[in-house]
């Protein structure tokens, strides 16, 4: 039996991005000195027509301002086939074929096509992390135009899937920005992008969900999900309401064989106005962190708790925000500001949706009783930078009991390759991103630290990795 796979609306091949101008995004007359200001879209009436039998009804002037907003990119990635080169580099290879292979290219460049959304007159724009992801070039045309602008990244948001990137423009035309809260199961809504790179196009359904998360596409997810035709290409155009504004940008499909099925997820707007405004003001998204492992309530589980929803404390990391105020081992989570949780995912999206320094109250239990805890958040990207040892452009974490069960790996023990400079040794040698370095020589490799002792030097060393339960050797 076959399983429908998730996919990624662009597949690095096509994309879609949305613009939205600065009608209605403002920004002050120094750079990032003051928070974007949205214009929002006047709310949504109560009452939804049904038209009449004698009505031909069409779109076609609601659609006009929403399509002028939706531009075309392409995009150039060099990729290096670290494969390929980890083979050059295994000295089995070389003693039974020599030196005769050394000179292959393990570079090419893959070009791709998408579309995309304008959010100020002066040219910023917002689309999907994995449109622009690994970009050396990035290429925007307007529609009804064959100029191309060459776009800079402002910033990127991986755990959301989105970024910011910016072209040298003026008077462009914006998109208007609905409230989330419009947003009913039923409405009607179209999805505006440029799928397999045939061109702008649009398409018609209705909004089959809110709120949906936990489909391990992004690590905060609350998507919109609709059956209006998102295909690959579709990746960071929009999704607009009957009215032509905004209420999210196209990011991923559920999909048997890569084409649509009916069922479409797109990022929400109050998500996207968030993150953007963060990417613009600063270059960057800072997100709470509690500092905490979390596990499902469970049919065993459950008969330690009169709970029947929420999100268990399986551990706690030293010195963190959540060790401080005396959360435990043990203790569910079931509100958070008085907002229920009912899931592990719920819980890290609302938190990853909060500031550093925050203040939250968490509703729990423990031994069948109800308190609260005040917490105060740090920082999540500090607190990620503080785990991770760079060494020769590789930045190294420590296994954790999640990567442990998704990778397959017998043990904590080793370290794992989080983030690679790909302009470093450690790339042109050939590691890879999730790469886990197990041995370095003779010596076992238990931490990043250890890793970092053995790679500080400039001799050259055999190194063990497990690439997706492969072992390897790479000469570094």
């Amino acid at each position: 039996m076959q399983f429908p796979k998730i996919h990624k609306t662009i597949m690095i091949s096509f994309g879609a991005i949305t613009i939205i101008g600065s009608t209605w995004l403002y920004f002050g007359s120094q750079a990032n000195a003051n928070e974007p200001v949205f214009l929002q879209a006047p709310a949504a009436p109560q009452s939804r027509i049904v038209p009449s039998a004698a009505q031909i009804v069409s779109f076609n002037d609601i659609l006009k301002e929403p399509m002028g907003a939706v531009v075309n990119i392409s995009v150039k990635t060099k990729v290096v086939n670290n494969q390929l080169q980890m083979m050059l580099n295994d000295p089995l290879f070389r003693h039974f074929f020599g030196q005769r292979y050394g000179s292959i290219p393990n570079e090419k460049v893959e070009r791709g096509l998408g579309s995309g959304v304008i959010l100020t007159k002066d040219g910023f724009i917002v689309t999907n992390n994995h449109v622009i992801d690994g970009a050396n070039e990035i290429k925007v045309t307007l529609p009804n135009s064959k100029k191309e602008y060459t776009a800079k990244i402002i910033g990127t948001d991986k755990g959301a899937d989105l970024a910011v990137i910016k072209i040298d423009a003026q008077n462009l035309s914006p998109i208007k920005m609905a409230n989330i809260q419009d947003v009913k199961v039923g409405d009607i809504v179209f999805a505006i992008g440029n799928p397999f790179g045939v061109g702008e196009t649009v398409t018609q359904g209705i909004v089959s969900a809110l709120n949906k998360h936990g489909l391990g596409i992004n690590q905060y997810e609350n998507f919109i999900q609709t059956d209006a035709s998102i295909n690959p290409g579709n990746s960071g155009g929009a999704l607009v309401d009957s009215r032509g504004y905004l209420i999210g940008i196209n990011s991923a499909i559920f999909s048997k064989g890569g084409g649509n099925d009916g069922i479409g997820f797109t990022i929400p707007v109050d998500m996207v106005k968030n993150i953007v405004t963060q990417i613009v003001k600063s270059g960057k998204v800072s997100r709470g962190y509690m500092g905490i492992n979390l596990s499902s309530l469970n049919e065993k589980s459950s008969q330690f708790y009169n709970a029947a929803s929420g999100a268990i404390v399986a551990d706690i990391e030293n010195d963190s925000p959540a060790s401080k105020s005396g959360l435990q081992r043990g203790d569910l989570i079931v509100a958070i500001n008085g907002t229920a949780v009912d899931s592990p995912s719920t819980l890290q999206r609302i938190i990853g949706e909060k500031r550093p320094a925050e203040q939250v109250a968490l509703t729990i239990e423990r031994d069948k009783k109800n308190k609260i805890i005040y917490l105060t958040l740090g920082d999540k990207a500090k607190a990620i930078a503080q785990l991770n040892i760079k060494v020769k452009g590789l930045s190294l974490g420590s296994i954790t009991s999640d990567m442990q069960e998704k990778l397959g790996l017998m043990s904590k023990k080793g370290a794992i390759i989080t983030e690679i400079d790909p302009a470093s040794i450690g790339a042109n040698a050939g590691f890879r991103k999730g790469d886990v370095i197990v041995q370095i020589e003779n010596t076992p490799i238990i931490s990043p630290n250890d890793a970092k002792k053995m790679l500080s030097s400039n001799i050259k060393k055999r190194v063990y990795v497990n690439r997706q339960g492969v072992m390897g050797i790479i000469i570094l």
